[in-house]
């Protein structure tokens, strides 16, 4: 056995270096409250299948999609977080002030620097947060949760906001058939904070960046500045491999997460997946064969997806329903562009 050397000081060597302090947290993590905002136009099918040489029939049986939300000009990615996360802010009881981090999951903030989070986190009152951007598509704000409980279970921080909010219109394709009925835009925000019980299980997260390229844009922005006309680059998907991808690698994924929080699928009130595509939902629900009591999501019939904001607006519908109630145990899980993924079992708040 190897006796470990105390680290000593260059100038003195007889000296040891002190030792650095660390920090701990709460014992325990939870999400406190949970916020949306839904732009306020409803766009049809029927206002986007002319462009796609399609039909309402052929939409919803695709992705049992009726109606989706797009923003204008005024619903800003700055301004649908503020909204959200004011929602969740007062949900959980807690003031701006008591925030000390502040994460957004989200890809389609047009600039490249700086991150959007500073700027929320200024607007809603947070004096001088951590505050930064996460991208991972549409599994960020699942890695954001994850993220917070750590943050807040290691003594970083007390309170966290974790947002997920998109502007997807802004790079999208609207000839594109193969994404222009998709994807949508919205905001969603938690608070996750110290609790006296567990209320986020340990996140199972990762990639499979073999098929990075399954869902991305169109361009790399050094091609665009270089062709004769620019033009903005726009979201562009492999539907039928990301379909059978996420039909049966999720389902794995969503297990390991509920083995991993110490119960079973039995003890389950809900399942919140990533708002892709309604076939995929089902198909993850059968392979993980969850019982007929527990409740399912299924925002992106009226909502579409929103990419890094369908969970937490999923979640926040079910609550506002009476479908999931607080107390209920849910499993949350997205994945997406990468393809990256994430899930956890969290306490509905």
């Amino acid at each position: 056995m190897t006796t470990p050397i105390d680290p000593v000081d260059p100038v003195d060597p007889v000296s040891p270096r002190p030792a650095l302090s660390t920090t701990t947290g709460a014992t325990h993590a939870a999400v406190l409250g949970i916020g949306a905002y839904r732009p306020a136009r409803v766009v049809p099918n029927s206002e986007l299948v002319e462009a796609i040489d399609s039909s309402d029939e052929w939409i919803q049986q695709r992705s049992g999609i009726r109606t989706r939300r797009f923003a204008d000009d005024s619903e800003s990615v700055q301004m649908m977080s503020v909204a959200a996360a004011r929602e969740a802010l007062a949900h959980a009881g807690i003031e701006a002030g008591q925030v000390d981090a502040v994460i957004v999951a989200t890809v389609s903030h047009m600039m490249q620097t700086p991150a959007i989070a500073p700027a929320i986190a200024h607007e809603l009152g947070c004096p001088k947060p951590a505050a930064f951007d996460i991208s991972a598509a549409c599994a960020g704000f699942c890695h954001g949760v994850g993220l917070a409980a750590d943050l807040v279970r290691g003594g970083s921080a007390r309170h966290v906001l974790v947002i997920g909010v998109e502007r997807l219109t802004d790079i999208l394709d609207r000839t594109d058939r193969g994404t222009a009925f998709i994807f949508a835009d919205g905001a969603g925000a938690v608070v996750v904070g110290p609790s006296e019980t567990s209320g986020i299980g340990p996140v199972v997260w990762g990639s499979d960046g073999e098929h990075f390229d399954h869902i991305r844009q169109t361009l790399d922005w050094r091609d665009v500045m270089t062709t004769d006309s620019p033009a903005m680059p726009a979201l562009t998907m492999q539907g039928s491999a990301v379909f059978r991808w996420a039909s049966f690698t999720m389902a794995k994924v969503g297990l390991e997460a509920v083995e991993r929080a110490g119960i079973t699928v039995d003890d389950l009130d809900c399942f919140v997946p990533h708002q892709a595509n309604m076939r995929i939902t089902d198909a993850m629900a059968r392979s993980m064969k969850l019982p007929d009591s527990v409740r399912i999501a299924r925002d992106i019939a009226d909502q579409g997806n929103t990419s890094a904001a369908s969970v937490p607006l999923a979640l926040h519908r079910m609550v506002a329903e009476g479908d999931a109630r607080s107390g209920d145990l849910a499993l949350l899980i997205a994945f997406g562009a990468g393809l990256a993924y994430a899930a956890q079992v969290v306490v509905v708040p």
